[in-house]
């Protein structure tokens, strides 16, 4: 049984892909830039989740974090941060 070699994508070419995505559809977009959609659809999810930056617009009002939501979370890794360079 053959296994599929897993491609991989360079930052810049991630950005462009789901911008793409949002101006024409993931569908064409992918089938422009010879991808599956799916990848699209994962790297948006990324987008959403904050684990891919795309830069200025990437966040509408309705999945942007609040500025206190931000500081909050922040806060609460570096208190984790600080209690595990305790312990070592």
């Amino acid at each position: 049984m053959a296994t599929k070699k897993q491609r991989k994508y360079d930052m810049e070419f991630k950005i462009q892909a789901v911008k793409l995505g949002k101006e024409i559809g993931v569908q064409r977009a992918a089938k422009e830039l010879g991808i599956p959609a799916h990848t699209i659809y994962n790297w948006n999810k990324q987008v959403k989740d904050g684990s891919l930056d795309i830069g200025e617009g990437a966040h509408s009002p309705s999945n942007a974090r609040t500025l206190n939501a931000e500081m909050i979370e922040l806060r609460k890794r570096i208190k984790a941060l600080e209690k595990d360079n305790k312990r070592l």
